[in-house]
C-alpha cells in the first residue's frame, strides 16, 4: 500500500462522523510527519477554539487553526477555520475566503483539494471522510487529474456512507480504507529526513 512518491501534503475532509474518524485517527500517526496535513471538517460557525484544542489533545504533532497568510510548514496540522474556505497559494501560505458556500458549504472540502491540487500535484494525498452531502467529490476528482492520489473511507464504516460513496462513485479512487488502514497508510507516506 506504501507510495514510493514523495507526498507533500495530505487533506482530510469529512463532514457528519468526519470528526470521530479524526479523533480515531490523529493517536495512530508518527510524531514527525514529513509532510503537511490539512483538515477540512463542516463545522458550526464560532470563534471559539475548542476543535483546535481538541485535536490538538489526540496528537504530539503541532495543530493549528489557519489564520490568513499562514505559511505552510511540513510536519503540522493545520485545521480550516469555520465559516472560511482555506486555499493554498502557490507561494505556500493559506488564504481565507469568505466567498459563497460550495456544497452549502464553507469551508468546502472542494474547494481546499481544488486548490491544493494545483499547488502540489502529484505529492498531494486527498481524503474523503464520512458526510452526508457531496462536498469533496470535484475537489478528489481535481486531484486525480493532477496525478494526486484519492482515497476514501470504507462507507460502510462510516457514520453518514453518503460522501465516500459519492466519491467512489465518481472518481477513480486508489484506495477504499477503513479507520485503521487510514492511519497505517498515513505512516507509510511519512520519509523522515
Amino acid at each position: 500500500m506504501a507510495e514510493s512518491r514523495l507526498t507533500k501534503a495530505i487533506v482530510i475532509g469529512g463532514s457528519a462522523g468526519g470528526l470521530d474518524v479524526v479523533l480515531k485517527l490523529l493517536p495512530a500517526l508518527e510524531p514527525t510527519p514529513s509532510f503537511t496535513i490539512i483538515i477540512v471538517l463542516h463545522r458550526k460557525n464560532s470563534i471559539d477554539s475548542t476543535l483546535e484544542e481538541l485535536l490538538a489533545s489526540r496528537t504530539t504533532i503541532r495543530v493549528k487553526e489557519v489564520e490568513d497568510k499562514d505559511v505552510v510548514k511540513p510536519g503540522t496540522i493545520y485545521l480550516a477555520p469555520a465559516n472560511y474556505h482555506l486555499l493554498i497559494e502557490r507561494d505556500l501560505t493559506f488564504s481565507l475566503d469568505d466567498s459563497e458556500k460550495v456544497n452549502y458549504s464553507r469551508p468546502s472540502l472542494d474547494v481546499t483539494f481544488e486548490s491544493a491540487a494545483d499547488v502540489y500535484g502529484d505529492a498531494l494525498v486527498g481524503i474523503v471522510l464520512s458526510g452526508a452531502n457531496a462536498d469533496g467529490t470535484n475537489g478528489l476528482l481535481a486531484v486525480k487529474k493532477a496525478g494526486g492520489i484519492a482515497v476514501a473511507q470504507e462507507p460502510a464504516g462510516a457514520q453518514s456512507a453518503f460522501m465516500p460513496q459519492q466519491a467512489i462513485a465518481r472518481v477513480p479512487v486508489d484506495f477504499v480504507l477503513d479507520v485503521p488502514e487510514l492511519s497505517i497508510f498515513i505512516n507509510a507516506l511519512n520519509k523522515p529526513v
